[in-house]
């Protein structure tokens, strides 16, 4: 910078208007090496004072490489952030508006409460419906040593859930003559979901003449769906008697059922005109095979074997007739 020249009025008002002036942005590179305490304005690089206030206006750069992150990391794993107050933070420099509701929601009350769940009706009991059912369990022809025998057994009642009466039938007829037929005429009362007592009368017409007998007992399921009944009577002449019968279902398909079945009788003393002997009388089992068609009608072949016993085998025997005996028998079961 030739500082021999005169200043120009100009620069001396630039001069003196901008106060300091930074030197630092200055070319003194390209000042000549004459210095008369002049500055000759024309000739300075502008471009390069610009440039170094605008680097001057930036921030100064940060030199990462030696920054202890380590430390800084331990300072921020040091901050206790359970006792920072967040609700005062301001996430993103922008204020979080609170929101008030304009209705407010009403306190719940006992009507309110009644009116969204209405009191139910009592619960009704539709025990007092007469209802019925009828199942023949047996029709079935049998194949007997003295000739063909139709021989049937049959179940039914009428009533209510609590209280019902029940009819039992069970007779056999050989070559067209019937050899022993009864009808019993029980009320029935639950006790129990499966098991009821019954009470009532039990008519035998065959063999000989017809005779009479009260009868008490208990029937139902027992475990694993075993259904079973006892029965005792008391006849005229004071004879008594007992009967045990049980039945059940093994379903080998859903369809395709093997019913095991099982009757014993036992007399409390002799009675040479029916031929029945005091004790144990006789046995009957079976062994029957149905297919359910429908549900309600279902064809079965099978066998069945009896055996008499004490005095009674001892009067069988007198007459001519067998004491043990098996039989083939087919027949149908249906019930409604």
């Amino acid at each position: 910078m030739d500082h021999s020249m005169p200043q120009p009025p100009a620069a001396k008002q630039s001069a003196s208007s901008t106060g300091q002036m930074d030197h630092s942005a200055m070319g003194h590179g390209t000042m000549p090496p004459e210095d008369d305490g002049k500055m000759d304005h024309g000739s300075m690089d502008h471009r390069q004072m610009n440039q170094g206030q605008k680097d001057q206006d930036k921030p100064a750069a940060m030199d990462h490489s030696k920054m202890d992150h380590g430390a800084m990391q331990g300072q921020m794993g040091s901050m206790d952030h359970s006792t920072m107050d967040h609700s005062q933070m301001n996430h993103g420099g922008a204020e979080t508006p609170r929101t008030t509701s304009r209705t407010p929601i009403p306190v719940l009350t006992d009507a309110d409460r009644e009116a969204a769940f209405p009191p139910l009706p009592g619960h009704k009991v539709h025990d007092s419906a007469i209802n019925n059912f009828f199942l023949l369990d047996q029709l079935e022809y049998q194949d007997a040593d003295e000739g063909s025998t139709l021989a049937w057994d049959a179940i039914g009642w009428i009533g209510g859930d609590i209280n019902r009466l029940w009819l039992r039938s069970e007779g056999e007829r050989t070559n067209g003559v019937t050899e022993d037929a009864e009808l019993q005429a029980l009320y029935g009362h639950s006790i129990g979901p499966w098991w009821d007592v019954v009470a009532g009368v039990r008519q035998d017409f065959k063999p000989e003449s017809p005779q009479t007998w009260a009868a008490f007992g208990i029937q139902g399921l027992a475990l694993y769906n075993f259904e079973a009944e006892a029965t005792a009577f008391i006849g005229e002449n004071g004879q008594t008697a007992a009967r045990l019968e049980g039945e059940y279902d093994i379903l080998l398909t859903n369809r395709l059922i093997l019913q095991p079945t099982a009757e014993v009788n036992f007399y409390g003393k002799n009675d040479p005109q029916r031929g029945i002997g005091s004790g144990l009388a006789n046995t009957e089992v079976g062994l029957r095979l149905r297919y359910e068609i429908v549900r309600e009608f279902a064809p079965y072949i099978g066998v069945t074997w009896s055996r008499s016993y004490g005095n009674t085998a001892d009067f069988a025997s007198d007459e001519g007739e067998d004491t043990n005996e098996a039989r083939f028998v087919a027949g149908i079961r249906m019930w409604f």
